[in-house]
Formats: structure tokens, sequence, C-alpha cells
């Protein structure tokens, strides 16, 4: 038996969590919360190549958080199985050989379960290397699940055991932290973001947000890309210091968008009746690092013709695309990440890049609680990633 928090399907707490949403994040961790704490049995490994991990460090993502607070889309419902225990982001320790690999060696989990770990012929999207497109995640030989942390049969990171296929796991170097390792994979979805992005040469880009999500796309955009102008939207001090020091040119408040691009670009700024303004101009790419209707629609209002919109974030429902049609935007989603090769520059930016203290909060399970509010009051507390340590859980 292993101590695991698990979350479970309940509607009256799913309406319960959509009503409220994360406005009060004590009623969604207490008596609202679809989420337990639970002693349930270990995951067992799937097939050959699987093995088992104990994790060490597992990240708060904001997906995560999505899901506890029921703003995430039912588009998803049947991508995931439950109960399922949640966490993506995780460094641990092999338990068992696997393949290559000896007991003991410390992984990074990529979280795919794409067709190679489900054990079923490639799908076109994982033939040519896009793992993250795979078309079989609801197949094989494990339960429906998107990604390890969102499937009943291989556990997750907030749990004292999880399996994992040879596939995903990627050797940390020695010399690299915990602290900097468990976030080699969101550092690789950002460097996908940034190679999304197809930014020109000098490019001007608006990031919006500066969470987790928006300052590792900064990061990546300014180590990875040739851009220019990387103007970064930051609403609290530790997130406007941060984007600073990963390679922002300005940072800006929300309120000071249209107007700073406008003086950025020489665009034509406009305020249409009852809506928001927008440009006639602006930004050669946009990336929405927050995924609510209010920056989405920011991005797209600030994004010259022809220019591209990033859906880093998972995005929310209801914004206007009126500017997609009329400005005839490109508009790309980035989810996961792609290959070894960015796990690869995503070790060399978590050693190289000014993270320490990036992992401002840790706390074991039995804390959940209080670690799920900070996570979801981490940019007000001049937070950026959460997780949960379970050595100390054991």
């Amino acid at each position: 038996m292993m101590l695991a928090l698990e979350m479970y399907r309940s509607l009256p707490r799913y309406i319960a969590a959509r009503a409220v949403g994360g406005r009060v994040p004590g009623i969604l961790t207490g008596p609202a919360a679809p989420v337990r704490l639970v002693n349930r049995e270990e995951p067992r490994t799937a097939a050959a190549g699987w093995a088992r991990v104990k994790p060490i460090l597992s990240g708060i993502c904001g997906s995560d958080l999505g899901a506890l607070f029921g703003q995430t889309s039912l588009y998803f419902s049947a991508l995931v199985s439950m109960p399922f225990v949640p966490g993506h982001e995780v460094v641990g320790e092999l338990v068992d050989d696997c393949e290559d690999l000896p007991a003991g060696t410390r992984v990074v989990l990529d979280p795919v379960l794409a067709c190679a770990a489900r054990g079923v012929e490639r799908c076109q999207s994982c033939a040519s290397g896009q793992t993250n497109r795979c078309d079989r995640v609801t197949v094989g030989h494990v339960s429906p699940g998107l990604q390890t942390g969102y499937c009943a049969d291989t556990g997750g990171g907030w749990g004292g055991q999880l399996v994992a296929h040879r596939s995903q796991l990627h050797v940390v170097p020695e010399g690299l932290s915990d602290e900097r390792a468990v976030l080699v994979e969101p550092l690789a979805c950002a460097v996908h973001t940034a190679m999304r992005a197809q930014v020109p040469d000098g490019g001007s880009v608006l990031v919006s947000g500066a969470g987790a999500v928006g300052l590792f796309a900064t990061l990546a955009l300014r180590e990875l890309t040739p851009a220019g102008r990387i103007s970064v939207v930051a609403k609290h001090a530790r997130q406007r210091e941060l984007a600073r020091a990963f390679g922002a040119t300005d940072v800006l408040a929300p309120d000071e968008v249209p107007a700073r691009v406008r003086r950025a670009t020489q665009a034509f700024r406009l305020s249409p009746d009852r809506s928001g303004e927008f440009l006639l101009g602006g930004v050669d790419v946009a990336i929405d690092a927050v995924g609510s209707k209010d920056s989405l629609s920011t991005t797209l209002r600030v994004t010259r013709a022809g220019g591209r919109v990033v859906l880093s974030g998972m995005p929310a429902a209801g914004a206007d695309l009126s500017p997609v049609w009329f400005r005839e935007l490109e508009v790309v989603g980035t989810y996961a990440t792609q290959g070894r090769e960015a796990f690869a520059r995503a070790f060399d930016l978590a050693a190289s890049a000014p993270l320490d203290g990036v992992v401002g909060g840790r706390y074991p399970l039995y804390r959940w609680r209080e670690a799920l509010d900070h996570a979801h009051s981490a940019g007000r507390l001049g937070t950026v990633k959460v997780a949960f340590d379970l050595r100390s859980s054991r």
C-alpha cells in the first residue's frame, strides 16, 4: 500500500467547483474538493519495458488546478480514467531495472502515454516523432489517459510510487539538483512553445502571463529563438523581477498592454463600442500563457495582421474570435512537448538558467490542502512553482 492523493469523479463536487471557480480556494481544498488522501494499492508494471518509479518531487501544474477547480473542459473527460493520482511533473528514482537503466537511476518523466507505452502499433504522429499528438491515448494495455497523472493504472507524482515506460524516462545528469530537475518537464514544454512560435529574426513577441508557463516560455524564447523585443504581461512584483531575469525586454501590467504595444510597434489603436481596445498592427507573435478569456482576448487584439498566436495555457471558452477572422491570424496550440531533443534543451536550461528559488514551496502529501492553496495563490505570494516532497511523505 502507498499514500497518495486521488482525484475521483463526483458530479456534485464538479458543479460546486464550477460555481465557485478558483475564487475561494479554501472551499475547493475542503468540503468541495474532488480529491482525497488515501492508502491505495501500488500500481503494477503493465508489460515489458515498464518499471516502478518512486517520486522525489512532483510539481503542481496549472492544469492540475484547473481540474481541481472545475475549470477544465469536459472535452477531456473522454481522455482520462478515474480515480487517478495526479502529478506529471516528476523527478524520481527507478525502483526496478528498466532496459538499459539500472535501479536507483534518477529520472525525469515525459508524461505523455503514447503508442510505445501502450504497446500498440505507432500512429502517424508517433511514427513522425510527434508523440504529444498521439491518436492512441485511450487504447492499449493501460487505461485511457492522455498523460501519467490522468490515468488510473499508472499512478502519478502525487503518490508514493508510479509506473512508467522506458520511452517516458530521461536520465537526470549528475550534479543537477532535484529542485531543478523537477522543472525539466515544464521547461521542455516551454521549449516546444518557443519552437511553435516561429518567431521571425528580430521579431516582437508578447507573452501574456508570468506564472511558470509564461516565465519558462520567456526563457526559452530568449535562449532558443531570434526574437528581438519580448514583452511580458505580469501582475506581481516577483513575476516582473523574474521576467526580466529570464530575458524580457520590458514588463507590462495587464491594463497597459494596448498602449505599450502600440508605442513599441507604431500600431494604430482603436476603441470600439462596448468592447475592448485593439490594434491595427502589433506584435509578430503573441503567446497566451494563462488560458483565461481575458488573456486570450488580449493576445488576439494586439497581434499584427497575419501574425501568430500560440495557446500555451489550457484555453478557456468565451473569447471573441473576430480578430482571427479580420486580421487573418494563425492560432496554434502547444501541448506537452515533442521528442528527446526538447528534453535535452530543457536539461541545459535547468542547469544554466537563474532558477534558484523557483520551487518556492515544498509540502508533504498530508499537507495537501496547504499546498494546493499555495499553488493557487502562487503569483500573489511571489512563488513560481509549488511541489509535493515525497521524501517527507513516506
